[in-house]
């Protein structure tokens, strides 16, 4: 017979795959795509058929029978149970819809998408969760200790974790050293370096994440009252911490903005993009350097960074769950702004950091 099961899932989305894949089965079988009784595609089809890992897959079916929805038959396959579980009343659905549906016309009054409601949601639920099972111990990787540093700052600060530092350089060796019974949680990285520690992490069944470090919205909001045209330099001892500021600057694409460039405090080079530029962006570390080689005239933001929030979640959310279910570590779109435009000339761009 033919089923009627209409998946999809958001790579991008803040909610964990495995809770996409999931809750749409509880709605097709709730809404009688799948009937009663009649088995499921088989976790290879729906891997295929979604783009997905198929241990995802496997994780989600295992949500649906701990929820009554499918029982295992022995040779058969996963079964829709005869009988499902007992979901709220109309009344009490039509109340729900209609707290969520006010919620979300608020949450536009105030300029949020859905998605940022969802974003925010997971955000003060996951923080509670992970608070709620104590420190876990994670791998962080990067390409220089000031990196390093600035990850692993910013992410005891805003989660429970212990962060284990390990130069991208270091980490075969200190994959070879782990202890057996020492485990990573999971293991975050920059974007630049998501396909080489996923390759030395290989077969460590570690989940991997993408993080990005971004301009301020301070920031944003000073080079937005700046005239039409402008061009922005963006200085800093790190490449990497550069070139994430550059990108997150162009990823705004605010109208004003003509030009985002970036280069190192030292050498001939800053020189040159002093006299290139209207507006300087830079680390603490090269403001010194930076503010004496500049007009008086010429506005010098001073910016570290700070994580998207985003990954926050999504780390969160990958620490919560019991047994270590692996996303999709793909980059996480940086948030449109209303009245952004969707280009803006930038080597960052082209760059893909």
């Amino acid at each position: 017979m033919t089923i009627s099961i209409h998946l999809r899932v958001d790579a991008h989305s803040p909610i964990p795959i495995r809770w996409q894949v999931s809750e749409q089965l509880k709605h097709a079988i709730e809404g009688g795509g799948v009937p009663r009784e009649e088995p499921l595609p088989s976790i290879r089809e729906l891997a295929g058929f979604l783009g997905i890992n198929p241990n995802t897959v496997a994780r989600a079916i295992q949500d649906l029978k701990r929820s009554g929805y499918v029982e295992a038959r022995r040779g058969k396959g996963v079964f829709v149970a005869s009988t499902l579980p007992i979901r709220p009343s109309p009344a009490d659905r039509s109340l729900r819809d209609g707290f969520l549906k006010d919620t979300v016309i608020r949450a536009a009054a105030l300029g949020m998408t859905p998605d940022d409601v969802a974003v925010s949601v997971l955000s003060v639920d996951t923080v509670r969760l992970v608070a709620r099972r104590g420190i876990a111990e994670i791998l962080l990787i990067e390409c220089s200790p000031a990196e390093l540093d600035f990850f692993a700052r910013e992410l005891e600060r805003q989660l429970p974790v212990r962060v284990g530092k390990v130069l991208l350089s270091e980490l075969a060796g200190a994959v070879r050293r782990r202890k057996p019974a020492h485990h990573w949680r999971a293991a975050v990285t920059g974007f630049g370096h998501l396909p080489a520690v996923e390759r030395l992490l290989e077969g460590q069944e570690v989940p991997v994440l993408a993080l990005l470090a971004e301009a301020h919205l301070e920031t944003l909001h000073r080079l937005a009252q700046l005239p039409s045209g402008t061009r922005v330099g963006v200085v800093s001892a790190e490449a990497e911490t550069a070139h994430n500021l550059e990108h997150s600057i162009a990823n705004a694409a605010l109208p004003n903005i003509a030009r985002v460039e970036s280069g190192p405090p030292d050498g001939p080079g800053l020189g040159r993009m002093v006299r290139r530029v209207d507006v300087i962006v830079c680390s603490t570390s090269a403001a010194g350097r930076v503010q004496g080689l500049v007009r008086p005239t010429m506005p010098v933001i001073v910016d570290d960074r700070a994580l998207n929030q985003r990954a926050i979640q999504m780390l969160g959310a990958i620490l919560v769950r019991p047994d270590g279910d692996r996303p999709a570590a793909r980059p996480l779109p940086a948030p449109r702004r209303r009245g952004s435009r969707p280009g803006l000339p930038s080597r960052a761009a082209s760059r893909g950091v």
